[in-house]
């Protein structure tokens, strides 16, 4: 399957989401978005049902139950009002559909709004999962911006490996534990209110939020740098949360910390990712951290955060404490 390709649905796919928000669904058939990419109607559905594995019209409907799952969620508006602005013509083919995908009612969810599966998350361009990418840059290495940060006390949803290395091998061996695979889990922290990372917070969007971590652990894999860490992906929930918790996932408490931020800002993906990539890690393997009053805190619980979006930024945030003098020892 060619990455063309793959990008090609990867915008296809967020023009539909967009066209939900919008509530736009004059332009949410099959002609016309063939039309949009330049297609015919047959090779359109052929190529997205061999990427997505769903024919068109059903991953258009998962979608529209998706965001309607939020507003029943996150809003008072009636069930009904909710089924006509997200494509259903009544309240009994929306109550119809929405049991068929999720195993329950709408009003059953809005009483008892349990983790579910969206299971619509279609991500065919996923540079995580691609070669790195880049040939690199000259100079490109003065664009790294390090700085400290106080991040106040979260808690983190998460699951967590303790001998896998990096993105694709984490879910290589997440995959092998039932209920635990990429698709699962993505799909269920899309579903949980309140991400800390959310961009908007409100769109049923995928990955929104989700971030990869490192945290500090005694039973973890020793990294490079002599560290015992166990990889991990999950979202960031503010300190009051008492939503739902998959049963499969962690729930951790993040006490207040400091931390170091080695940042780099929008970059392309094709031509710059593995000149970023080395700029970073050499930010990081070269500051001096005798001289800024801090070292890296190694007690076990601490985090390690990692953000990669070509589109906002790359970052890396470790955690610090102050360096005790001599004096005070």
């Amino acid at each position: 399957m060619s990455e063309q390709w793959q990008r090609k649905i990867q915008h296809i796919v967020d023009r539909i989401d967009a066209c939900i928000r919008d509530k736009n669904d004059e332009a949410l058939t099959l002609k016309l978005l063939a039309q949009e990419f330049g297609y015919s109607e047959f090779h359109f559905s052929r190529k997205f049902r061999e990427i997505s594995g769903m024919q068109f019209r059903d991953y258009l409907r998962c979608r529209r139950l998706a965001f309607s799952l939020r507003k029943l969620r996150d809003t008072e508006e009636s069930v009904l009002k909710i089924a006509l602005d997200h494509g259903f013509f009544s309240h009994e083919a929306f109550t119809r559909a929405f049991r068929e995908v999720y195993g329950l009612t709408p009003s059953e969810y809005r009483r008892h709004p349990v983790p579910v599966a969206l299971r619509t998350i279609l991500r065919p361009f996923d540079c995580y999962l691609l070669e790195n990418g880049g040939t690199g840059m000259p100079g490109i290495q003065s664009k790294v911006k390090t700085y400290f940060v106080t991040i106040p006390a979260h808690k983190f949803l998460h699951i967590k490996n303790y001998e896998s290395i990096g993105y694709w091998d984490f879910w290589q061996k997440q995959s092998r534990i039932s209920g635990q695979d990429c698709e699962t889990i993505c799909s269920l922290l899309d579903g949980i209110p309140d991400k800390l990372d959310d961009l908007g917070g409100r769109e049923a969007n995928s990955s929104s939020g989700q971030i990869m971590a490192f945290m500090n652990d005694p039973a973890g894999r020793i990294c490079s740098w002599g560290i015992p860490l166990a990889e991990c992906y999950g979202v960031r929930l503010p300190l009051d949360y008492n939503g739902p918790v998959p049963p499969q996932m962690l729930l951790t408490v993040v006490p207040e910390g400091d931390y170091i931020v080695f940042e780099h800002g929008p970059f392309d993906f094709e031509t710059e990712n593995s000149a970023v990539e080395e700029a970073m890690e050499q930010a990081m393997r070269e500051f001096d951290y005798s001289a800024s009053g801090y070292q890296l805190d190694l007690t076990p619980g601490r985090m390690f955060y990692f953000y990669h979006d070509c589109s906002r930024f790359w970052k890396y945030i470790r955690p610090v404490r102050k360096e005790r003098k001599l004096s005070e020892l």
